[in-house]
């Protein structure tokens, strides 16, 4: 019996040390080599000077790093709402009896989750843009060129332009992963409510939301991993202006390490953004961990 097992150990050993070593190899070995390089003053070349905690006594200091903490907390919570919150009633939308070829609704709600965020970041450059952006001229057709602007150019609403294309791609992301959820609930739960004389909100509020509570709370953590290191769109889109207005900070980390050519305080960025996406995550799951517990005690 020992000796069929360990051939069969041995296999899925083999099986899993490729995967395992490449995850390593591409996820731990950065993360302490960024490590140990933000503890020197290093400009990118052979010559390293140590200089202990001083990086990080200055990323606590600097202004710019936790204005664009505050964006990604901004678009975390944009994002949370809009991707979350709006998938969820369309998946309520979808999942009705009403609802015909569903199967195409969850196709075409995915698809856009498969563009690349850059070419998202352009098309979006292209509807913001003041001379040919749809926005601007759909303003002058209807004869208000006075409410034309150049959109992305304006300080106070440049986290909200940014967010909106965020929030439309992944919108079908997370419904397709509310679909398959929902499809493990046993039909007849849903069918013993109409009974009782549930409408469409309670059914949704009281019987879909707890049963998929779980799920809910893996695309949270999806969410708000993937905002708090929210790049590509908005350097294709503002490249973190007008000035710091929709900096984040992988964009200020971005522009440290290779405008500045300053290497050893963008590993200490990089850091920092590691560190506080764990305590965002964390600090997350256990609120909505203690709600949900007061919720049904």
């Amino acid at each position: 019996m020992l000796n069929s097992i360990k051939p069969k150990g041995k296999t899925i050993f083999l099986y899993l040390l490729v995967p395992v070593a490449m995850f390593v190899f591409t996820v731990f070995v950065p993360l302490i080599t960024a490590l140990v390089y933000s503890f020197f003053e290093w400009k990118g070349g052979p010559q390293k000077t140590f200089t202990g905690l001083q990086n990080y006594i200055t990323l606590f200091a600097d202004k710019t790093f936790w204005e664009a903490f505050g964006h990604n907390i901004y678009l975390v919570i944009a994002c949370i709402i809009g991707q979350i919150g709006i998938a969820f009633i369309l998946v309520i939308m979808v999942n009705s009896k009403l609802v015909k070829l569903k199967g195409m609704h969850r196709t075409f709600g995915f698809f856009p989750s498969t563009i690349s965020a850059v070419c998202i970041g352009l098309i979006w450059n292209m509807i913001y843009h003041n001379q040919y952006g749809i926005i601007n001229w759909f303003l002058k057709t209807i004869g208000r060129p006075d409410l034309c602007k150049v959109w992305l150019n304006e300080t106070d609403k440049v986290m909200l332009l940014v967010s909106i294309p965020l929030i439309w791609q992944f919108i079908g992301y997370y419904m397709v992963i509310m679909l398959s959820a929902i499809s493990s609930i046993d039909g007849e739960v849903f069918e013993s409510a109409e009974i009782d004389g549930a409408n469409g909100m309670q059914k949704a509020w009281y019987i879909t939301l707890p049963l998929i509570k779980n799920t809910m709370l893996v695309c949270i953590t999806l969410c708000i991993a993937g905002n708090m290191k929210a790049f590509d769109n908005i350097f294709v889109m503002t490249k973190g202006g007008p000035g710091t207005a929709s900096m984040v900070m992988a964009m200020y980390g971005y522009q440290i390490s290779f405008n500045q050519s300053n290497m050893g305080y963008g590993s200490c960025i990089s850091v920092g953004i590691f560190v506080l996406s764990l305590l965002v995550i964390g600090g997350s799951q256990g609120l909505i961990k203690y709600f949900t517990r007061e919720k049904e005690a």
